[in-house]
């Protein structure tokens, strides 16, 4: 029961979202709409475009306009180029989806109903790209990547898988905190379920890992901490030397009387330590804040990601 209800509620939706492209056609998309058209690369099986809620079969070259909803059969599947910039977006069978559903603003590039689709942004050269995927729960932000979203028919749950670049995910209906997806990661978003009850992601860990390591480092430094191997060096008397006389004292009694000689001479106190907290002597040791410095950057490498920096008095801040 729960199944056919869900079934049925997904076929609403997609009757609901060709009514919006009809209502969307009444209203004359701008007079430079056609430069941001899509045309057709590759495709095989059912690939169709609604005008007037009758699906018109695509072929090769064929170019899709603005505001137009474009559905794939079981066996359809289909490669478009979009004219605009060179970015390209594959549709897999059983999709419906709309191109450039708000024709005023060119960088909502895709409002995906149902199915999969997988999109490849170019960049202006160095300069980003920014556009936006928009699902029933979510919205995704990119700038120049290649990535894979799929909607569900059943409960309209976002999957976003990254294969190169990153990428912003945003919950649609939830007030939630925006999620950053990288490089061969996955995220799903569900209906009524807000992206921070996810828990964090590993790119997340790892910034917080590096954080606490430099925090603990600018820590040791503000404190002036100690060496790490041994103490800091210095001469001085040992406990063994203490009541000890000195050269050139008198210590002995010069008979019955017992008179003294002159006073002992004092002894001079041990030189400062080395600055640095740094032992003296042949072997190098470092402070605590050099080690975790060093310890950070080495797992910024391993990880991909650059340790953050903080001044000394944020780092009563630990993690």
């Amino acid at each position: 029961m729960l199944v056919r209800r869900r079934a049925l509620t997904a076929k609403l939706s997609l009757l609901m979202a060709a009514a919006s492209v009809v209502c969307l056609a009444q209203f004359p998309p701008p007079s430079d709409s056609g430069q941001y058209a899509a045309k057709v690369l590759t495709m095989t099986g059912q690939v169709s475009v609604l005008k007037d809620l009758i699906p018109i079969a695509l072929m090769e070259g064929n170019v899709v306009q603005v505001q137009q909803m474009i559905v794939t059969g079981p066996d359809g599947h289909a490669t478009f180029q979009v004219l605009s910039d060179g970015s390209t977006f594959e549709v897999f069978p059983n999709s419906h989806l709309i191109f450039r559903k708000n024709a005023w603003n060119v960088k909502d590039l895709i409002d995906l109903l149902v199915g999969r689709i997988r999109v490849h942004i170019e960049h202006f050269g160095t300069v980003p790209n920014p556009n936006r995927i928009l699902t029933p729960t979510a919205v995704i932000s990119v700038r120049g990547t290649t990535f894979d979203v799929t909607v569900g028919e059943d409960d309209e749950t976002t999957t976003v898988e990254v294969e190169e670049g990153l990428v912003q995910v945003e919950h649609a209906l939830l007030p939630s905190v925006p999620k950053m997806v990288s490089a061969g990661q996955t995220l799903k978003v569900y209906k009524s379920e807000p992206l921070v009850a996810r828990g964090l992601d590993r790119g997340t860990v790892a910034h917080y890992m590096l954080k606490a390591l430099s925090d603990a480092a600018n820590l040791a430094s503000m404190r002036g901490g100690r060496g790490v191997l041994g103490t800091p060096g210095g001469t001085g008397v040992s406990a063994g030397d203490h009541g000890k006389g000195t050269p050139g004292s008198n210590t002995g009694n010069t008979g019955n009387g017992g008179s003294t000689g002159s006073p002992p001479v004092p002894t001079p106190p041990p030189p400062p330590p080395p600055p640095g907290g740094i032992v003296s002597g042949p072997a190098k040791h470092h402070t605590v804040g050099q080690v975790l410095r060093s310890t950070a950057k080495f797992l910024g490498r391993m990880v991909g990601i650059t340790p953050p920096t903080f001044g000394p008095m944020q780092a009563h801040g630990l993690f």
